[in-house]
């Protein structure tokens, strides 16, 4: 068995605009959706047009003036690639614009270029958790077959402009993720129906269709993908009820994917649809749109899950409502460690859809101590990624062609669903507190010297 990872897979770590960059509102940037949930995905929902407060995501780890520093560590630690996502609001800050904001292309074009300098692959996704607020009041979010031509826009000028800097491209991050938050997701309301979430999701599949085509037509030798949020779920129990509740749960996710790879809607959606009384208004555009099909499918893997028939035993996750897994341990923030999900996962992906698979999430949430000398003891960050890295060798000796693994959170981030600070996934520490002091100066934890270790050996100094 190979001890070693392919010589062209591509290590690296991936991070979001609006959880890095800060420069709120700077150089021309419009109102974003992640904006206006200063308290996380979900915290209260403010207008800040109307409302004039502060949140740590403002200025965040200010990567947008810090950047140089940062691809350098990245760099040293022996990236090949880096995952990253253009701020919507940034090329266009209201959305419905016809014309690009220059000085946030310019952004971007200084950024690409900093990372060629360092040979490292941009991987970068469109839309990432924020989309323009002003989408959101004026045209009622993705609910707003409008909003496809809008974003079909975005992605053109973005193509044509970085056509020669970036080869990777991703539609929508963790685009399953509208279901449990569809302001963040779709722009819509937290009560909508069924009904409006599914239409809104729609609408966004086409845009992702399109795109795919204008991504081939605009940057022929480039390659784009989906991404889905991997929440696999196995069975409470050997029950046959539970068998086929954690089936069900797994369409519930998988069907992102069966329509982005596949190009059409499957079979057991139109019985969902039907049960549930929706009715999705598909035009004959829309088919042909959707048959533009990804090249490489990407997710983001954390933890597994469970499914019952059960519903008293549910409980609430960070994210997701969740069944715990009896034989599983957590981190401190209760999502539960399974390695050897990720594998059972990139086989499942790869036996469904025959496409390379990109993992470009995976990684630990800990509460990290700086110490008095200047280091960071990580060692429980070190485990985790170990164990994960090895059951993804594992899958690629089962022959799933894994195309790379770019870690979530390379230097501490902003997180998503709560905008703490406190909760740290990076190699690379910042001086930042959660009521937004701190010299955010950089400090290198252990696991920066593993992740350096691991990628130089290709994966053999892995236990």
């Amino acid at each position: 068995m190979s001890t070693t990872f392919p010589n062209d897979f591509l290590w690296g770590g991936a991070i979001a605009a609006n959880q890095v960059e800060g420069a709120y509102r700077q150089d021309g940037k419009g109102l974003s959706t992640s904006d206006c949930t200063p308290n996380g995905l979900f915290g209260e929902i403010i207008n800040r047009n109307q409302h004039q407060i502060n949140s740590i995501k403002d200025t965040a780890i200010d990567f947008y003036h810090r950047y140089p520093e940062d691809i350098a560590l990245f760099a040293e630690m022996g990236f090949s690639c880096l995952r990253v996502s253009i701020a919507w609001t940034r090329i266009f800050p209201n959305g419905d614009e016809q014309q690009p904001n220059e000085q946030g292309l310019a952004f971007y074009d200084k950024l690409f270029d900093e990372m060629a300098k360092h040979n490292i692959q941009p991987l970068v996704t469109l839309s990432h958790y924020e989309m323009p607020y002003h989408l959101v009041t004026q045209y009622g979010g993705w609910g707003n077959r409008q909003v496809i031509e809008f974003f079909t826009h975005y992605a053109k000028v973005v193509f044509e402009r970085y056509k020669d800097k970036v080869k990777y491209w991703l539609t929508f991050n963790e685009i399953n993720m509208s279901l449990h938050e569809p302001f963040t997701g779709v722009g819509l309301d937290r009560n909508s129906s069924k009904q409006q979430i599914y239409q809104a999701i729609h609408h966004q599949l086409v845009a992702s269709g399109r795109a795919v085509k204008l991504c081939h037509q605009i940057i022929p030798d480039a390659k784009i993908g989906n991404m889905l949020l991997g929440a696999v779920a196995y069975p409470l129990t050997p029950k046959p009820e539970d068998v086929w509740a954690a089936h069900q749960e797994n369409h519930g996710w998988l069907f992102f994917g069966d329509v982005q790879v596949r190009g059409y809607y499957p079979t057991y959606m139109h019985r969902y649809f039907k049960q549930n009384s929706i009715e999705l208004t598909i035009t004959e555009q829309d088919a042909q749109d959707l048959k533009n099909t990804v090249d490489f499918v990407s997710f983001s893997y954390y933890m597994s899950c469970c499914a019952t028939a059960d519903p008293s035993l549910k409980t609430k996750g960070n994210i997701l409502d969740m069944v715990p897994n009896p034989y599983l341990k957590a981190s401190e923030w209760g999502w539960q460690i399974d390695p050897v999900g990720i594998r059972y996962l990139l086989n499942m992906l790869y036996e469904r859809y025959q496409k390379p698979l990109f993992i470009v999430e995976n990684g630990l949430g800990a509460k990290d101590k700086l110490e008095t000398d200047g280091t960071i003891n990580d060692d429980y960050r070190i485990n985790y990624m170990n164990d994960h890295l090895v059951q993804i060798r594992e899958a690629i000796e089962d022959g799933v062609e894994v195309m790379g693994y770019t870690s979530w959170g390379p230097i501490d981030l902003i997180s998503a669903s709560k905008a703490e600070v406190t909760k740290r996934y990076g190699f690379i520490y910042v001086d930042l507190n959660q009521d937004g002091t701190g010299s955010l100066k950089r400090y290198k934890k252990r696991s920066f010297y593993w992740y350096k270790s691991v990628i130089a050996s290709k994966g053999a100094v892995l236990k």
